[in-house]
């Protein structure tokens, strides 16, 4: 490979790279991550564990317990120790948190948490991401069909010239797409169902993703729009060339064409005297040109 194609592969790789992020980000849920504060269950033996609460039911006199509808239960864990904190995490499609037991997690739409009135954000967001993720395959595709072929009758600078205007929409695409999903989840934490708000939350890695691959798309854009205009002024500069090295061979007269005059004189005729132009030869002492007649 040529430099100039190392250098198209080189612009290549971080379309490449940000649309494995983008498609990344898509596809998990931790867009956003944090905390919930839950009551803890009650433990169904007497060992139990730390995730429930233990409790002791009253005995009768005879020392057998009390009807389980009549019994009094004897709860030891008092303020904050009846809570347990459960980690959450959120994307574009689920929010997942983990079980009491800590064998797994447990899954819910993300879009049955959203009130009814804000749900079309959500789906504005999640086309934006999807468009966004489109311009930069088409990006991809165009500059790999720039590297492996090597046809010169193609105008290239328009591959550069689409490429950089693709990413540019697709940097814009994903940052209001970003935008909207914070400004729906944030909406979801204040007025979403009491059993999922959480106490604290922070953005995830999915999001730092998110926001890298629009970063990428911005820089390659930039990247694009340099190397267009760079070529552009140079096939510019190319034929003012050319033609600066025609013009002297068609504008110029030639040597030979200095050492004839023009020169007029009579010629008899039926109908009178008629005036005739002859080109003659001008003497070597004459500098201009005269005429005769």
């Amino acid at each position: 490979m040529d430099r100039a194609r190392q250098q198209q592969a080189l612009t290549l790789l971080p379309v490449c790279l940000a649309l494995t992020f983008s498609l990344t980000a898509m596809g998990s849920s931790h867009w956003c991550e944090g905390t919930r504060r839950t009551t803890k269950p009650l433990c169904q033996d007497s060992l139990g564990g730390p995730n429930c609460i233990h409790f002791s039911r009253a005995r009768g006199s005879g020392g057998r317990s009390d009807n389980a509808d009549q019994a009094v239960q004897y709860i030891w864990e008092m303020g904050d120790d009846k809570f347990i904190q459960r980690r959450f995490h959120a994307g574009l499609w689920q929010s997942c948190e983990e079980s009491l037991n800590s064998t797994g997690e447990q899954c819910r739409s993300f879009w049955s948490l959203i009130p009814a009135e804000e749900q079309g954000v959500l789906w504005l967001s999640i086309g934006a991401e999807v468009l966004n993720v489109f311009l930069m395959l088409t990006s991809a595709i165009l500059l790999g069909t720039k590297v492996s072929c090597c046809s010169s009758g193609f105008n290239w600078l328009k591959v550069d010239a689409s490429v950089a205007i693709l990413m540019v929409l697709a940097g814009l695409l994903g940052m209001v797409a970003h935008m909207m999903y914070t400004t729906i989840f944030q909406i979801t934490v204040n007025l979403g169902p009491e059993d999922w708000k959480p106490q604290t939350w922070d953005y995830g890695w999915s999001y730092c993703l998110a926001w890298s691959s629009f970063a990428i798309c911005m820089a390659v854009a930039v990247t694009a729009t340099s190397r267009y205009t760079t070529a552009h002024l140079e096939c510019r500069e190319k034929q003012r060339a050319k033609q600066s090295s025609r013009h002297p061979q068609h504008n110029n007269p030639g040597p030979d064409s200095k050492k004839n005059i023009w020169q007029t004189k009579t010629v008899p005729s039926p109908a009178g005297p008629v005036f005739v132009k002859v080109a003659r030869p001008l003497p070597q002492d004459v500098p201009g040109k005269v005429s005769a007649c």
